[in-house]
């Protein structure tokens, strides 16, 4: 074959190549970073959705991502930001793209796809918890002087948001914009609470689909959820406050169901199924006991409602069990609050109160740092003597049960309970027990 022949074979080739990666049905339009703390965040932005595939490799760390039938479009790159260390790409048989991440140390990768809503697209968010180094692993078990305790981090989701305005008022006033105002108000309260980290599932007028409210939640580690909402009727005249948690077997009354049916459908005025939402709920550690979990929400709920007592009329005395979406996160204890009645025209003048605002979101601060003071006991101090330097403790991870970590140190449960001043077996993720002698 002549150099001529044979360049232009290559060239063909090329041709072929372009043409069949330009084919692909989807495109990698972006990639977005953000860090915080110990968490990374990538965002690809796409233009429709890709199946996908993630793992891991170590030495060096590396995330591998492939998505079918796609291509990365000319020109993008990806920010070098927190654990991120750069970006390759290569386009493989059968037009699967595959994403390599270089990481900056060992990061545990999680990803999970979110349709359209609003002005964003098509998107897969990937995101990396930082980990300790191998060469020196976390300790779960220290010394009582070195031991600190974890921030208690509270999720704060404001309900609905972007294209989904909730319930609307006699007046015109939108549910989505009460709801962030409080929960902006209650993250300043808790954030001067020692110790207390708040964390906002949104902080300004977006849609989150119900689902990647929980993730956000859950990747963050935080301790409690709370959900805020404004309540509704089509005759507005009910009055008051009222606190749910999950029900596993059916709403409590006619009311939380209808609350449940009205939540719920959020996601689906986002365009975003539920149907296919179950994954998330499965994946939380089938040891970490969904009883003790629902037990700690309605303490919640119970300290919270007594909270907004103090501020107005409460609809229903009693915590009240329905079947919300966005409570399905049995790792942790979840509430939703419904603030008042905005179909009320009296309480809708209230929740567009700055001071009553102020009022509702200390009412919720309140009944969070009760319900923190008996679940996260202050870490002791060891003393100068004998005995209490040789005192250990135990940092508890997610899924540890509390015979558990009594088997583990070969102690006896009740020694572990009267040790640490607990009343029954629930413990919280993050608390650190003093392992008795």
């Amino acid at each position: 074959m002549s150099i001529l022949a044979r360049n232009l074979f290559v060239v063909l080739g090329l041709c072929c190549g372009v043409i069949a990666t330009a084919s692909a049905a989807v495109t990698v339009d972006n990639v977005r970073v953000w860090s915080e703390d110990d968490q990374t965040r990538v965002v690809l932005d796409l233009s429709a959705e890709a199946e996908h595939r993630l793992f891991t490799l170590d030495d060096p760390d590396r995330v591998v991502i492939d998505l079918s039938d796609t291509r990365l479009a000319d020109g993008v790159r990806a920010p070098q930001r927190g654990v991120l260390g750069g970006m390759r790409s290569a386009n493989r048989d059968g037009g699967e793209l595959r994403l390599v991440f270089d990481l900056k140390q060992a990061s545990r990768a999680q990803s999970f796809l979110v349709k359209p809503n609003g002005d964003q697209g098509h998107r897969l968010v990937i995101d990396l918890r930082h980990q300790e180094g191998r060469s020196q692993p976390q300790q779960t078990v220290r010394s009582a002087a070195s031991a600190e305790r974890r921030e208690f981090v509270v999720a704060i989701d404001p309900g609905h948001g972007g294209r989904d305005p909730g319930a609307i008022g006699p007046s015109g006033t939108q549910e989505k914009d009460v709801v962030l105002e409080v929960g902006k108000k209650l993250a300043y309260l808790l954030e001067k609470e020692e110790g207390v980290r708040p964390l906002l599932i949104r902080d300004s007028d977006t849609f989150v689909p119900l689902a990647e409210r929980r993730e956000r939640a859950r990747s963050n580690q935080a301790d409690i959820f709370i959900s805020l909402h404004a309540d509704a009727v089509a005759n507005g005249g009910p009055r008051g406050s009222s606190v749910y948690t999950l029900s596993q077997s059916g709403a409590s009354s006619q009311a939380a169901r209808l609350v449940a049916q009205r939540e719920n459908a959020a996601d689906l005025i986002g365009g975003v199924s539920l149907s296919d939402k179950d994954d998330l709920v499965r994946s939380v550690l089938v040891d970490l006991s969904r009883a003790s979990t629902q037990e700690s929400s309605i303490e919640l709920a119970a300290e919270v409602l007594t909270g907004l007592a103090d501020v107005g009329p409460i609809h229903k005395r009693d915590v009240e069990r329905a079947g919300f979406v966005v409570l399905q996160s049995l790792d942790m204890p979840s509430v939703l609050v419904e603030l008042a009645f905005i179909s009320n025209p009296v309480e809708e003048r209230q929740l567009r109160s700055p001071d009553h605002q102020w009022n509702l979101a200390r009412a919720v601060a309140d009944g969070v740092v009760r319900y923190r003071e008996r679940h996260q006991p202050a870490v002791r101090v060891a003393s100068n003597s004998s005995a209490d330097s040789e005192a250990r403790e135990h940092v508890v991870r997610s899924g540890e049960t509390l015979s558990g970590i009594a088997r583990r140190h070969s102690v006896s449960v009740q020694k572990l309970r009267s040790a640490n001043d607990l009343n029954g077996d629930r413990i919280m993720v993050g608390t650190t027990l003093r392992i008795p002698q």
